[in-house]
């Protein structure tokens, strides 16, 4: 009955026009960066020790941007649970869809890596762009949320646009059951999380740390002979973006082990250095990492 109410609740809120959600983000801005300063610490060390190159002016600059797009971020994730297909399309373009969507025609799959960069909530319209004469299916790898209501409200939130949600854990075995049945997929990884203790196994320069990160996209994707592609998102103003796919390499199977998640953090540490504003920098995610000088 708790989850019912909680997303109604959500769905009254997503009715609020998105320009006025802006006027009120503007106001939440104020309360989370100068009163709550919610993660200020973490955010500012991240940054610093990212972008030893600039000033500690240039680094305050880009924290508020950040904050600001931080709190865009959430009315946005709103909006998501009413938004109609059609407005779904104007606010999130796939450039180059024709191009991913020329591989499936082939009958192949795709892993398609991503970041927490941009409105990656957003990103899960890509399945309306899917080729549905091939019948392709999305698959959306998360982590489960610690409270039952938050997993389920994100779950529908995300597979409202026709992809499906596959925790963590459960990636092999999914993968495995489409493979079987012959169904094309396209597998979107948010692959920059930083691994537990147990799963510290590979390093990659990143943002001037040496960086331990996952490889288990690595690995499905060279195991079932998947196509690699990044998916480029940029922010071409408030509450519209574009997003672009970018062949990672031709043949991932030839690659030596970790080369093709090495390549994946060099593209998503130029589309950081791009629009530095738009990356997840409450999140800890060189808890683990040492400091390059």
């Amino acid at each position: 009955m708790s989850y019912h109410l909680l997303r109604w609740a959500w769905r009254l809120l997503s009715l609020i026009p998105l320009q006025i959600m802006y006027v009120l983000s503007d106001a939440v801005f104020y309360l989370v960066y100068y009163l709550g300063r919610y993660r200020r610490k973490v955010t500012r060390k991240n940054l610093i020790e990212s972008f030893p190159g600039k000033s500690i002016q240039e680094i305050v600059a880009i924290e508020k941007r950040f904050y600001r797009f931080f709190v865009d971020i959430f009315f946005e994730m709103c909006k998501l649970i009413s938004f109609s297909q059609k407005k779904m399309e104007r606010h999130m373009r796939f450039a180059n869809m024709d191009t991913l969507n020329a591989v499936f025609q082939q009958g192949k799959s795709v892993s398609v890596y991503m970041g927490h960069y941009g409105n990656w909530e957003w990103i899960s319209s890509l399945a309306l762009h899917l080729n549905r004469e091939k019948g392709v299916l999305m698959g959306q790898i998360y982590k489960k949320q610690h409270s039952v209501l938050a997993d389920k409200l994100l779950k529908y939130n995300r597979e409202r646009m026709g992809g499906v949600c596959v925790e963590m854990n459960q990636t092999l075995r999914w993968i495995d059951e489409q493979v079987k049945k012959n169904i094309a997929t396209l597998t979107c990884y948010v692959a920059d999380q930083s691994p537990g203790k147990s799963q510290l196994r590979h390093y990659v320069p990143f943002l001037h740390h040496c960086t331990p990160v996952y490889i288990g996209a690595e690995k499905i994707t060279k195991r079932y002979g998947f196509e690699a592609w990044y998916l480029d998102v940029r922010r071409l103003k408030r509450g519209y973006y574009e997003a672009t796919f970018v062949r990672l390499h031709d043949c991932p199977q030839s690659l030596p082990d970790f080369e093709l998640t090495d390549i994946y953090y060099r593209h998503l540490e130029q589309s950081i250095h791009r629009q530095p504003e738009l990356y997840l920098w409450t999140h800890r995610r060189f808890k683990h990492a040492k400091k390059i000088d």
